[in-house]
């Protein structure tokens, strides 16, 4: 009886600390409901949101464009790539793939894209005009091969001035304890 009992005792234990140490790290998103929305070319931008998702344990969306980029397509060195075409005309407006997700009901929203010629990719443009952000905290944040986030950041707060750009950050390489600390004083705000 003793044996099973300690068998018992053990077994609450392990399992106690099992779940402490799978969420051990991950931020306490404070009831807030959270989408993580991310554009990546390349899988750079999707490491980074994954990790925002895991942090905030919030939903992670793909923004995907209907016609996939071709490594062709992403050669900033062409002046004729898409890419290049997309990033010189402003009101270039890429299509979406699929449907918008719902973002009615989310608090806050992370969204991520990759550092195009200093702003963000056409495509981000195409992704907030096609839902309804009024009233949603939105924290960007970017990967970058070599420049900041500020521009971007100035940029979509001037074409877009009604929506609550909060800040953002890059997250090149970032480790989950970096992107949870970052996370974490956001939902605990």
């Amino acid at each position: 009886m003793k044996i099973k009992h300690l068998i018992l005792a053990m077994t609450a234990l392990f399992s106690f600390f099992g779940c402490t140490a799978a969420n051990n790290g991950t931020a306490v998103n404070n009831g807030k409901k959270v989408l993580v929305a991310y554009f990546s070319a390349t899988g750079n931008t999707k490491a980074a949101a994954e990790k925002i998702a895991k942090a905030t344990q919030g939903n992670l969306y793909a923004i995907t464009p209907a016609e996939a980029y071709t490594s062709a397509d992403l050669n900033w060195n062409d002046p004729d790539s898409r890419s290049s075409k997309e990033m010189n005309d402003p009101a270039i407006r890429p299509a979406l793939a699929g449907n918008m997700t719902d973002v009615r009901n989310c608090d806050v929203v992370f969204l991520g894209y990759p550092i195009w010629w200093g702003i963000a990719p056409r495509i981000i443009n195409s992704f907030i005009e096609s839902g309804d952000f009024n009233g949603k905290r939105i924290f960007l944040f970017a990967t970058s091969g070599g420049s900041g986030i500020d521009q971007s950041i100035d940029e979509l707060r001037k074409a877009y001035p009604a929506l609550d750009f909060a800040g953002g950050k890059l997250l090149n390489r970032a480790s989950q304890s970096s992107v949870n600390s970052w996370v974490s004083g956001i939902l605990n705000d």
